[in-house]
């Protein structure tokens, strides 16, 4: 039995990258850091809050798993209250992306084995943002009356300020940020669901030119900004990736490649055979589970958490943030309990989003590599110098034959 579950704690970095100056708007992303910042904060008291969480941050699991000491390589300190010194029970490393951007898409792909090289296309922070010709046509292609927003901004404000307008007009938001994303907000029920869908992917087609990685569409419910809220009906449209990734050679092996939350949507399905919606950290572990107990020999089950960056490290919530990691940290046991001879779990991330950080984009920082199961012998595998090592690893555990980048480090 050789199976493998990758899950992907989203914007979950542990220090800034090497070349985390090139990055980052106003501010360059030098200094930030995911983990010590919130390690920090907690430690400080700052994090506390009434009913959610107080005190140093508590992830004992993850810590003896390596955390700490990874954390430690990649910014020469170890975080506040990642105090286990031991062997690391879990085969570990911090990892350096090499694509270039700090995005989602890149980030996946890059761990899938497939880095990518080119530049993607970036909207101005302008009003507006989107270039005059494409709007036009967006809105005859869709048949709108017109969009709200066309400027960056952070999901959840642009809502609650544009929120009634849009229920009254009928008019889509429309907004972007400092990734590689045109995004599209608008009412489940007034506007509705599939007519939101309809519109993304009219916009899909219409941002080609200008090298977009997504469209995102961004449901919500509501009625005033007292209660507006988005919904788990999120879907990413995304381009596809430039090579075969880890997920089409497990696939094109015949084995199962389980996709786990929107997983499916950043690699465009390509080389899932089995996608499973979940929405929030709570369901999508308890479907994790639910995958791992239908996999068999030779698949592959790929998760992503993505509150820690959807509401906590966009929204720069350090405390619900904290909350976060230490009830993912809680819940490791179970799953390291359903583990068979055989087995290999890596929790790692895609990039980084210091809640600590000014502005609300992600960050240009290294990430943990976790790795453990069955016959996994605990140890530092060092700094690896692409987050594709990650891909190769997998690869190697399956028995599949070696891609074009990255190196297994199983056997290092």
């Amino acid at each position: 039995m050789a199976r493998a579950f990758l899950l992907v704690l989203d914007s979950f970095g542990i220090g800034n990258a090497p070349d985390a100056a090139q990055y980052g708007h106003p501010e360059s992303d030098e200094g930030s850091d995911t983990l010590g910042h919130i390690a920090a904060a907690c430690a400080a008291g700052t994090a506390d809050k009434d009913g959610l969480r107080s005190g140093p941050l508590s992830l004992p699991n993850m810590d003896r798993l390596g955390l700490g000491l990874v954390a430690e390589k990649a910014t020469g300190s170890r975080p506040a209250n990642l105090d286990y010194t031991g062997e690391p029970i879990g085969l570990c490393a911090n990892a350096v992306e090499v694509s270039k951007g700090k995005d989602t898409p890149s980030g996946h792909w890059e761990i899938a084995g497939v880095p990518v090289p080119f530049d993607w296309g970036y909207f101005p922070d302008t009003q507006p943002s989107f270039p005059p010709e494409m709007t036009e046509a967006f809105i005859k292609a869709a048949g709108l009356p017109g969009i709200l927003g066309d400027k960056h901004a952070s999901g959840t404000v642009i809502i609650n300020e544009l929120g009634e307008e849009h229920i009254r007009t009928g008019k889509p938001i429309c907004y972007t940020s400092a990734d590689s994303v045109y995004q599209i907000a608008a009412h489940e029920e007034h506007f509705g669901l599939d007519r939101l869908y309809e519109i993304c992917e009219i916009a899909y087609e219409l941002v080609k030119p200008y090298n977009i990685g997504r469209i995102i569409a961004r449901p919500f419910v509501g009625e005033t900004p007292a209660d507006f809220e988005r919904t788990g009906n999120r879907r990413d449209f995304s381009v596809l990736p430039p090579e075969p990734t880890l997920l089409d050679r497990t696939k094109a092996a015949g084995r199962q490649v389980l996709a786990v939350g929107k997983i499916s949507d950043i690699f465009a399905a390509q080389g899932v055979t089995k996608k499973m919606k979940a929405t929030g950290n709570p369901q999508i572990f308890e479907t994790t589970l639910k995958a791992i107990s239908e996999a068999k020999d030779g698949d592959l089950v790929f998760s992503n958490l993505v509150d820690f960056d959807m509401h906590y490290g966009h929204r720069r919530d350090i405390p619900g943030y904290a909350a976060a990691l230490e009830y993912f940290d809680a819940r490791i046991p179970e799953l390291e309990a359903v583990l068979k001879p055989g087995d290999m779990v890596i929790l790692t991330a895609d990039h980084g989003c210091d809640p600590s950080w000014p502005g609300t984009d992600h960050t240009r920082e290294q990430v943990p590599v976790l790795m453990f199961g069955p016959g996994i012998k605990g140890r530092y595998a060092g700094q690896r110098l692409t987050f594709a090592d990650i891909g190769e690893t997998v690869a190697d555990h399956l028995g599949l034959a070696p891609g074009q980048h990255g190196t297994s480090f199983l056997k290092a």
